[in-house]
């Protein structure tokens, strides 16, 4: 009977030395799996893919496969003063191209006002009206009551179409990142004081 004992249980404590190795290989593998999931999130550099946050009031986003700098095509600033997007690199820009005549732009300037207001210094929203020159004096009016936003037009929709691929229709909201690189773009109205827009633009804030 001892002799079965010994049979039996004498490989004690190598049997333990062995499932420490089996549990220390099993959590070797899991961080291997979370570090995969992690780096298929994050592309080089540490700029999040935007992507994977395109859900809720950002599921249009449309992420592009390469980031592309601005056209160079000019626009008017409140001044009545030629510029251009480079010109105002620097910050995460937020460039919304709208119309008072269009509905759903009128409905999510107020968002864009409190995007702008949370991001002091590190985000620009950019709002460029497409209304004609007659309506100047109106567009410069309605955003005047959005503080902190300034007021962008351009008449002859040039931006709208020299933008790669054009705009087809409004609003559409263009990011560009702190490079003055395009990120990424949605077409149609969205709220961008909400949680799903802050995820966006903090992770264009926090791309080098």
């Amino acid at each position: 009977m001892d002799e079965i004992r010994e049979t039996q249980f004498g490989g004690g404590p190598r049997r333990g030395r062995l499932a420490y190795a089996l549990w220390g290989a099993a959590l070797i593998g899991a961080a291997a799996v979370l570090y995969v999931i992690a780096a298929s999130l994050i592309k080089p550099g540490g700029a999040v893919d935007l992507k994977t946050l395109a859900h809720g009031e950002m599921a249009k986003l449309e992420v592009g496969a390469k980031a592309s700098p601005p056209p160079a095509t000019p626009f008017l600033d409140g001044a009545g003063h030629s510029v251009t997007l480079a010109d105002l690199k620097g910050p995460v820009l937020v460039v919304n191209l709208w119309a008072t005549w269009c509905a759903p732009c009128v409905k999510e300037m107020p968002t864009l006002a409190k995007l702008q207001a949370v991001y002091p210094g590190r985000v620009r929203v950019v709002p460029i009206s497409m209304d004609r020159a007659a309506d100047r004096e109106r567009a410069r009016a309605f955003i005047a009551e959005h503080a902190p936003l300034s007021f962008y037009q351009d008449p002859n929709y040039a931006l709208a179409f020299a933008l790669d691929p054009p705009v087809e229709g409004f609003p559409t909201t263009i990011l560009y990142d702190r490079q003055g690189r395009e990120r990424a773009r949605l077409s149609g109205g969205a709220d961008w004081s909400g949680p799903d827009a802050r995820a966006v633009i903090d992770a264009l804030v926090k791309t080098p």
